[in-house]
């Protein structure tokens, strides 16, 4: 999410949206690495450019009506291939994945594509190549067109549906009760996953993302490209790790932007990091908030700041209070969450300040007109795009996560790992170690891919140092795993996106080396941020 999008407070489906992959609650199982015998190997099929049997170029046409609202940019062009549903029957049954384009290339400056992910997971990217077009210079531009695509099973590409009681992301995160007790929790994971075997089907288990990478490479082949370069954010980045260790010699320059660990997903992949990066990012708010004492009251520093907010989620999580105008209230669950979308960009900040006051004094039962401003903005939901089933991304949120590896089943394990997490970690109050529909899911149909220092040193990871959405762990983790493949690049900054926020250390290595392929010696610590 970008350009216009990341200045809006997120809510409603782009509030569901801002809840990136790696808010993903870790249990204690570490994933197993693929064999090379259990994954579907590429066959000349799948990998020899423009030879595939049932493989067609694209042709590009108007893309689909957008979500009521919403504008599109009128150069983007968007066309359809087919690709197998299960790529260990290439022949068999095929789905539909909808492509974008937006054609910046010069003739004698053209590099090649660029294709663009913004993670989720289930985000759909078809807009993608418009929204990063305008904080990109005009030699990348002049370099490559630009590819968006709706992943397998979202949006426009054959969207599925568990039709979900509550269609939200935010409503799969397994905060336990005030109490701690997690009996809730349980009940709705199993019936969540009993609701998408029944309503989804069998077929949904092949909406994973070592499936969406072997999709990429057909794109690739429908493009007439021998290799693609690769943009991905937040779960992109794990999608961009799987295509690049499933098919090396077809990826030239690959940008991954809020890195997820590969060896950790998913059970794993925030057990460890989820409650620190919270604390790492949270001060950064706190302090904004702490700033306008005087008008907030919500403590003279950060510390006090902090204290008022667990003081004000317990109480929300004991007695939510009525949001006014609404049907809805206002419970502990919903604030954590509106304060993790909003320290995702610095920008939001200030408005998470207001929002915190707003709450307290909802709270109180005591608003003011700006509170009521501020809860309205909040609280504003977001159209879904016409033809797409309300609960397309927590669907395929499921989908992703609890069908790329399988997850503990043991139903203590997780209440005892929710209880020592809730005293670890107070800010997330239990919910990475709780327990989700994928204790109850059926065993996934492959390993996940390993992710390993194969082919040539064309991979930049560029990561911020206090990212509550995929903390700093998960880059170093994915660095090691790339090993001298890789180059990573810190920025002393907070939030989930490192480049265009402010850094020209940071910026300046993306840009060369989209450009040249050039990647420098040695990792990066950029220290240069200039908040805009």
């Amino acid at each position: 999410m970008r350009s216009s999008e990341r200045a809006s407070v997120p809510r409603g489906r782009r509030f569901a949206a801002a809840l990136v992959v790696s808010t993903l609650a870790g249990t204690g199982l570490a994933a197993c690495a693929a064999d090379p015998q259990d994954t579907p190997q590429p066959t000349a099929e799948t990998t020899v450019a423009g030879k595939a049997a049932d493989q067609a170029a694209i042709v590009w046409d108007k893309c689909p009506q957008p979500a009521k609202g919403a504008s599109r940019n009128p150069h983007l062009t968007c066309g359809t291939l087919k690709v197998p549903l299960n790529y260990r029957d290439p022949g068999g049954a095929k789905i539909e994945v909808a492509v974008s384009r937006l054609s910046t290339a010069k003739p004698g400056k053209r590099h090649g594509v660029l294709l663009l992910n913004p993670g989720g997971p289930a985000l759909g990217g078809l807009d993608m190549p418009a929204t990063m077009a305008p904080t990109l210079p005009k030699s990348v531009l002049d370099s490559y067109d630009l590819i968006g695509f709706d992943p397998r099973g979202v949006e426009h590409s054959n969207p599925q549906s568990c039709r979900l009681r509550d269609p939200t992301v935010t409503g799969l995160f397994p905060y336990p009760a005030a109490d701690g007790s997690i009996t809730k929790n349980v009940a709705l994971a199993k019936a969540d996953a009993k609701q998408c075997a029944d309503a989804a089907g069998e077929n949904l288990k092949y909406y994973t993302t070592a499936n969406t990478a072997r999709d990429m490479d057909r794109i690739r082949q429908a493009l007439g490209e021998k290799k693609i370069s690769y943009w991905g954010q937040s779960y992109g980045t794990y999608l961009g790790a799987v295509y690049r260790s499933l098919f090396p010699e077809r990826t030239d320059r690959m940008i991954l932007e809020g890195n997820v660990n590969p060896t950790k997903v998913w059970a794993d992949e925030v057990a460890d990091t989820w409650g620190k990066g919270m604390a790492d990012r949270f001060p950064d708010a706190a302090r904004v908030a702490a700033a306008q004492h005087a008008t907030l009251g919500l403590g003279h520093n950060a510390e006090q700041v902090t204290h008022t907010y667990l003081t004000l989620a317990d109480r929300l999580d004991r007695k939510p209070a009525p949001v006014p105008s609404t049907s809805l209230s206002l419970d502990g669950p919903t604030l954590r969450n509106v304060t993790y979308a909003l320290l995702l960009h610095n920008e939001t900040l200030p408005v998470l300040a207001q929002f915190w006051k707003a709450a307290v004094d909802l709270a109180d039962g005591l608003t003011t007109d700006a509170d009521n401003t501020v809860l309205k903005q909040v609280f504003a939901d977001t159209p879904s795009s016409p033809g797409v089933p309300a609960d397309n991304q927590a669907t395929m949120f499921l989908a992703l996560v609890c069908g790329d590896a399988e997850w503990p089943h043991n139903v203590d394990g997780y209440a005892a790992r929710t209880a020592a997490n809730r005293k670890a970690w107070p800010l997330t109050a239990g919910m990475p170690t709780n327990i989700w529909a994928c204790a109850f899911w059926k065993k996934p149909t492959e390993a996940p891919v390993a992710v390993t220092a194969t082919g040539p040193r064309n991979t930049l990871i560029l990561q911020n140092r206090r990212d509550n959405a995929t903390p700093w762990e998960g880059a170093v983790g994915l660095h090691q795993a790339l090993g001298d493949k890789s180059l990573l690049v810190g920025v002393d900054n907070g939030g989930h996106y490192t480049y265009n926020e402010g850094s020209a250390c940071a910026d300046k290595t993306t840009i060369d080396f989209l450009t040249t392929g050039h990647l420098p010696g040695k990792d990066l610590y950029c220290t240069d941020v200039k908040q805009k």
